[in-house]
């Protein structure tokens, strides 16, 4: 037989209905676990992110539901407070895009640039990056140089690209009889290739440090344990180096694919607005085209619903081929 003491104000320590301490401790940290599950492990970190998030929520987010309901209907631009008719179309515009040959034109030369861009920029950047992280003289002024041209305005160094590449540039002045008739840039087989060089050029001062704080991580005992292997730089190049980089790899893969995606500056001023012909003509540029100068913002943003779609499916492809399955 079992009896409960009483404590000092009188009362036992459990009784009919009421539940007992364990209960109680029981409780509090399912409550915790909740709040942890809301916040995350430090609830600081969340209250200081917020303003980042709502940040993305208002540039990025509400932009694309919005962008997703105009593709659903029959929208055009009014005056500010106006109140018109935008009736639901359904697909429509969705079938209008898939059956205009500008857009799968448009679609053809966006690939074409990832295709020559992605690869040259993962490949340029990791070498160099591996050369930098081993010089020990004016390694500052290097890693500068190579940075420049990522932050300078891409319409000034336009102006440079055209006066290599015109007809009467420095590039055909040097190639002579060799140079391609007609010019790079007003060349329909060589416009998109020759902006992917650009493009590529431009960015490469950023994936460069991308590759270059990633390199900090590999340890220099792995170098040493496969040159008493016998293996030689090469060796230890792609034995170390391009695994031990392998997240920053993704990450390079992932972030040249997205800039890719939504080229639009370079062919807009390279080629006078995706000439010739459409041949560099890249959909967030045909996007343009059709919202702003054509007036019809409901085809524009099923091509950039399109777009999206397909840019998330090649990152999960990257992910897995690239990044091996990991965050």
């Amino acid at each position: 037989m079992t009896t409960t003491r009483p404590d000092a104000a009188g009362r036992t320590g459990q009784g009919p209905g009421r539940p007992g301490r364990g209960a109680e401790s029981a409780a509090a940290p399912a409550s915790r676990r909740r709040r942890g599950r809301l916040l995350g492990e430090n609830p600081l970190g969340a209250l200081l992110s917020a303003p980042y998030v709502i940040f993305v929520a208002v540039i990025f987010a509400y932009p694309i539901v919005f962008a997703v309901w105009i593709s659903f209907h029959d929208y055009f631009f009014a005056a500010p407070g106006a109140q018109v008719e935008r009736p639901f179309v359904g697909l429509e515009n969705y079938v209008t895009v898939l059956q205009d040959p500008a857009v799968w034109q448009s679609f053809r030369n966006v690939g074409v640039f990832l295709i020559i861009n992605v690869p040259l920029t993962v490949i340029l950047s990791l070498l160099l990056a591996s050369a930098l992280n081993k010089v020990v003289h004016a390694r500052t002024f290097f890693r500068v140089s190579y940075y420049v041209p990522f932050v300078t305005a891409s319409v000034a160094v336009v102006a440079v690209w055209l006066f290599l590449f015109s007809s009467g540039g420095l590039v055909n002045n040097i190639l002579g009889p060799l140079a391609p008739q007609p010019s790079w840039l007003v060349n329909s087989v060589l416009a998109m290739p020759t902006i992917a060089l650009f493009v590529t050029w431009k960015g490469l001062g950023f994936y460069i440090l991308l590759y270059l704080s990633a390199l900090q991580n590999v340890q220099n005992e792995l170098y040493e344990s496969v040159s008493m292997d016998g293996g030689g730089k090469l060796r230890q190049f792609f034995a170390v180096t391009v695994p031990g980089v392998r997240p920053a790899t993704f990450l390079v893969v992932l972030l040249a694919t997205i800039t890719g995606a939504n080229l639009f500056t370079e062919p807009y001023l390279l080629t006078g607005g995706g000439g010739p012909n459409g041949a560099s003509t890249s959909p967030v540029l045909l996007m343009y085209q059709k919202g702003i100068e054509q007036g019809n913002p409901g085809i524009a943003s099923a091509i950039g619903v399109i777009l999206i779609i397909l840019v998330l499916i090649i990152a999960a492809i990257q992910r897995r081929l690239v990044g091996g399955g990991q965050s």
